[in-house]
């Protein structure tokens, strides 16, 4: 048994299908089929079903899933041990990012962290908060920047910063007259919404006070993936939308005037650095959060959750 063989169990266990397997650990279909053939016949079992499509694996099969991923943790964490204990930052390290927050984060700091840290090999995915929390689980990933709390016992949360939502209204809309408004002031069916999936749009339904939307008076429905498009929407049609405020802040002056503050407690999202508990890179996570907090701008650090109301994103 190898623990490159313990690999190709995973992929296609994870995919379903040889080729796909062997196309994701790039080796040839025969290699792949070869080889995890002479392991079930060391074993003395099959691992995998090849007559039902897509390839089940057996019970049998299961078992050695399910080993396989402990064994090749191990692997990883021996690496990540020795790794820690060198007086240089070095290695990769995986940081999935929700894609509310990538446009506006990941610029302040990435520079920096690559001139400060060159032998990091820092891989950034964008991913929705329910997948950064499975691949953490399942240990595809070393970190995430996301908005919290999250309410997973094995994963542990740094909070960043807090960051104050404002709402961005067409200049027609009656709560364009206020100078700020309160949450008990929106009407869910005036709001511009980002599409499922998404937890700044659980975050919105929560200050609304509504776990969905009610029947719509207009006669269109349209969701985004983008705060770009949602605030052109505003603009080009009616009602409002709410943004966070690393959205707002470059917003030229003319787009400024249909911005209104919430009264206090202002709805506000945290930004958390989340890992593993057991996460063995921790020399990396640490210079990580500390060039993050280095590259946030001032008016956002200087923010406390006191002033704030924390949304929850469940």
């Amino acid at each position: 048994m190898t623990l490159t063989q313990l690999e190709y169990v995973i992929a296609v266990d994870k995919l379903k299908h040889f080729g796909r397997a062997a196309e994701s650990c790039f080796v040839t279909q025969p290699t792949l089929s070869m080889q995890l053939q002479k392991l079930e016949d060391e074993l003395q079992i099959t691992i995998f079903d090849r007559s039902k499509s897509p390839i089940a694996t057996t019970t049998e099969g299961r078992i050695v899933v399910e080993q396989a991923h402990k064994i090749l943790k191990e692997q990883k964490n021996l690496y990540n041990l020795l790794s820690d204990m060198k007086d240089e930052i070095s290695g990769d390290f995986k940081l999935a990012v929700i894609p509310t927050l990538s446009p506006f984060i990941l610029p302040m700091f990435v520079h920096n962290f690559l001139k400060e840290y060159p032998k990091v090999n820092l891989q950034i995915l964008e991913l929705k908060t329910e997948d950064i929390i499975e691949q953490l689980k399942s240990d595809d990933i070393d970190a995430g920047l996301l908005v919290t709390p999250l309410h997973e016992n094995n994963i542990k949360e740094i909070p960043l910063y807090y960051e104050p939502f404002y709402l961005f209204i067409n200049p027609k809309n009656e709560l364009a007259k206020k100078t700020k408004v309160a949450q008990e002031d929106l009407d869910i069916n005036e709001i511009w919404l980002l599409n499922k999936g998404n937890c700044f749009r659980d975050q919105v339904l929560n200050i609304c006070n509504q776990k969905e939307l009610a029947s719509n008076k207009e006669n269109i429905s349209f969701e985004s993936g983008n705060f770009e498009t949602l605030k052109n929407m505003v603009l080009k049609s009616h009602g409002y939308t709410i943004l966070p405020h690393m959205a707002v802040t470059e917003f030229s002056a003319k787009l400024k005037k249909n911005i209104r503050e919430f009264k206090r407690p202002v709805p506000t999202r945290e930004v958390s650095l989340v890992f593993n508990k057991d996460c063995l890179k921790n020399k990396i996570i640490q210079v990580l959060e500390e060039e993050i907090l280095a590259a946030i701008p001032d008016d956002i650090r200087e923010l406390s959750h006191k002033s704030q109301e924390v949304i929850d994103i469940h």
